[in-house]
């Protein structure tokens, strides 16, 4: 029993980055519930609240009370603020993504060669957009090109 205790006193110490005396206090006051102890030294200062909008019911009344309405109202107010900003967060990157692409395919050409004479180029963007809409022609006009001795390559045309 009394191991138990003091595996749950090391625990609670490496957790919260408190002293022995701190830890033993705290998990006294909590009846041996590390969880409830961990909330304690949090309300004490000594332990730095979880980061992303972590927050407690204990503050400001009893277990059996759920809070005020206000109270309830603010943090559900909180909760849907974070997940708007990680959404928003979420599509700035998804955007950037999909721009930096279509620039980069821009930028880039896919060039059709005969015998190193050039004959046509158009950008990766194109290229993209055909195999995407119409794969039954592009695909077969590439392969029967590499019959007939064209050759493809990609250049880049940095500016």
């Amino acid at each position: 029993m009394e191991m138990e205790r003091l595996e749950k006193i090391e625990k609670l110490r490496e957790r919260a980055q408190v002293t022995y005396d701190e830890a033993r206090e705290a998990l006294d006051q909590a009846n041996g519930d590390l969880l409830d102890a961990l909330i304690i030294l949090e309300q004490q200062g000594k332990v730095a609240p979880p980061q992303g909008g972590g927050y407690h019911r204990s503050e400001g009344s009893t277990a059996g009370q759920g809070g005020s309405d206000q109270e309830q109202e603010r943090s559900r107010g909180q909760q849907s603020g974070q997940g708007t900003s990680n959404f928003k967060e979420t599509m700035e990157k998804i955007w950037n993504f999909a721009s930096g692409l279509i620039k980069k395919g821009n930028t880039t050409s896919f060039e059709i060669l005969k015998d190193k004479d050039h004959v046509a180029s158009f950008p990766v963007t194109v290229l993209a957009l055909l195999l995407l809409f119409a794969p039954w022609v592009t695909l077969p006009l590439i392969v029967i090109g590499l019959f007939f001795g064209f050759h493809y390559q990609f250049v880049r045309n940095d500016n």
